[in-house]
């Protein structure tokens, strides 16, 4: 890998270690020219399923796309980066293990809604307003009360 201040052919590995969850490699690098260090992070490159959209068009997966919609219903929420990398690694991981070649958009979204009542519920709120365009403040009260519903009979199972 070439150093990106300088330029130069050759670097060497100084530190090598696991990085989200150990679907990354992260390395810090030291330039033999110039001297300087930095970061570089290692994936496997997988064949994911393409995403059939609800108009009909497929496109790659993009798990930074999941990230941002995560990033998106949990601004201003009191959620750490690594647990929105986290999600966003599960999603991806679980597409892996369908095993199809396509997916619908709309098991990805009910995927991320899932995830989202279980990390943050105003972000699931916020989620599943966009998600399933919601129309007026009744659509908001009926989502709000299937949640509260939902949460009860949670912690009754587990109480």
């Amino acid at each position: 890998m070439h150093c990106p201040f300088c330029n130069a052919p050759e670097t060497k590995v100084v530190d090598s270690r696991l990085a989200t969850e150990g679907a990354q490699v992260r390395r810090r690098r030291e330039c033999m020219g110039c001297g300087e260090r930095y970061t570089t992070y290692e994936t496997a490159e997988l064949s994911l399923p393409r995403v059939v959209k609800s108009d009909g068009n497929r496109e790659k997966f993009d798990e930074q796309k999941i990230r941002k919609g995560l990033i998106k219903a949990l601004e201003k929420r009191p959620v750490e980066s690594a647990e929105i990398d986290r999600v966003a690694s599960q999603i991806t991981k679980r597409l892996m293990s369908e095993g199809v070649r396509e997916i619908p958009s709309q098991t990805l979204g009910e995927w991320v809604m899932e995830a989202l009542r279980d990390l943050d519920q105003v972000a699931y709120v916020r989620f599943a307003s966009v998600y399933r365009s919601f129309q007026d403040v009744n659509a908001f009260r009926e989502e709000i009360e299937k949640l509260v519903k939902a949460t009860a009979s949670k912690s009754e199972y587990n109480g």
